[in-house]
């Protein structure tokens, strides 16, 4: 995925959202944002390709191994978005309060088409987590491994 799509969903002169450059690189960025919009939700976001990649958690993510969570795989969102906090404002795409829940760095162990394996270096989480894909292009497994 490419800017483009985000670009397309937002309009800059309403929100504080930034609008980012295609790509950019500051290292190996992970961050979860906890996102009040109609539902609450937590954005997983790791820096990959110039961008950050990132996936819907609907449930507060795993800290414990044997606990899976769906993620479903969202544009992807410039890098400069790792920083964002505040409101999006009502009549914009994703109304509501973004919030970091955790920020740190994270180390890809292997990268394969319909899965990642990771290790989080965050203050809430850490340890070995797995991406897994499953049921269509979007849905993915989020666990800790280890």
């Amino acid at each position: 995925m490419k800017l483009e799509e985000y670009w397309k969903k937002r309009d800059f002169e309403k929100t504080r959202e930034p609008k980012g450059n295609e790509k950019t690189d500051r290292g190996n960025i992970y961050v979860i944002q906890k996102h009040q919009a109609t539902h609450l939700h937590y954005d997983l976001r790791l820096e990959m390709d110039g961008v950050l990649k990132s996936w819907a958690v609907p449930k507060t993510p795993p800290t414990e191994s044997g606990v899976k969570r769906l993620a479903v795989q969202v544009e992807d969102h410039p890098v400069g978005y790792a920083d964002f906090e505040g409101k999006i404002p009502e009549g914009q795409y994703g109304a509501g309060t973004v919030e970091i829940w955790d920020k740190g760095q994270y180390v890809l162990k292997s990268r394969k088409e319909n899965k990642l394996v990771f290790e989080i270096k965050g203050h809430k989480l850490k340890g070995v987590y797995c991406l897994v894909r499953f049921k269509g292009k979007k849905n993915w497994l989020f666990f800790k491994k280890k």
